[in-house]
């Protein structure tokens, strides 16, 4: 048993704390800047609510964080009560969030005047898949730091996979976004397609599914657009997000990401729809409207 923090208790945070008490058998602490959901945290799991992420981070062996973007990540990190200021000697820090590979380089770097190990480890699987402990995590670091957080970071994952140095974690899931942005949008204009073709749509899924066009969206989303239904997983807002920061890192690198860069602007529009918390398949409500 290992002493954790975790840092944001979001829709992911807050069952992935849950999988490292409960699943792990770990002492865990937590701290998330509305403290009542902390403190709710807490009182479900048994675990210790603190009231900065440096006091969560006091002593642990391990510190997660799970937040919204980078400068999220540097408030809860580097200031004055970040967990840096909290961590001893030989911790580690295992950053869940979606960021850019630049932040995760910062934090390595911050970590390593510390004395601490640094991991970038952002996940795939949305809300059900952090709930049901099943969570996909692309891992940027060195491997003895990583084989030593793999057993904790288990807690929560079905598939846990080093990537390369710091950074590669990061950038692997921005592959992952680009990836699911062409496939949304590609399902959205099939099922959109379909239904002005007069075709039943659960008919026309069951026989392509188990062929070339099946995908995970195909078989987990294609009911819900059907019938229009947008409340069931990672949010618009979320995704502008991270496609934000996938076409940064292209200008970085030079790659060209044509269609990519067009179902960002989709999403604009889903989002001048008042679609802003709907899931990613709402590309269809575009096609539709």
């Amino acid at each position: 048993m290992a002493t954790v923090a975790f840092i944001g208790l979001g829709v992911m945070g807050y069952p992935m704390a849950g999988h490292l008490k409960t699943k792990g058998g770990h002492d865990v602490r937590v701290y998330n800047r509305t403290s009542a959901k902390a403190e709710k945290w807490a009182s479900e799991f048994g675990g210790t609510a603190c009231a900065t992420p440096a006091e969560a981070a006091q002593g642990a062996d391990f510190v997660f964080t799970c937040v919204g973007n980078d400068d999220d990540l540097r408030a809860v990190t580097l200031t004055g009560d970040g967990v840096l200021a909290g961590m001893k000697e030989g911790a580690i820090l295992v950053d869940n969030t979606t960021a850019s590979a630049e932040v995760a380089r910062d934090l390595a770097a911050a970590c390593a005047e510390k004395g601490c190990g640094f991991l970038d480890a952002p996940v795939s699987g949305g809300q059900a898949g952090a709930e049901n402990g099943v969570l996909t995590v692309m891992v940027g670091g060195d491997e003895a730091t990583f084989e030593k957080a793999r057993p904790v970071i288990d807690a929560y994952a079905r598939m846990v996979g080093l990537m390369g140095p710091v950074g590669s974690g990061q950038l692997t899931k921005m592959i992952n976004q680009i990836c699911i942005a062409g496939l949304v949008q590609g399902l959205s204009e099939g099922i959109h397609f379909g239904k002005k073709s007069g075709l039943d749509i659960e008919k026309v899924v069951d026989v392509i599914s188990k062929g070339a066009a099946g995908s995970w969206q195909m078989e987990n989303r294609h009911k819900t657009m059907d019938k229009g239904e947008y409340e069931h997983g990672f949010a618009v807002d979320w995704m502008r997000k991270d496609l934000d920061i996938v076409l940064n890192e292209a200008k970085r690198n030079g790659a060209r990401l044509p269609v990519t860069a067009l179902v960002d602007q989709f999403y604009a529009d889903v989002q001048a729809m008042g679609g802003n918390r709907w899931d990613t398949s709402s590309l269809l409500a575009r096609l539709e409207k």
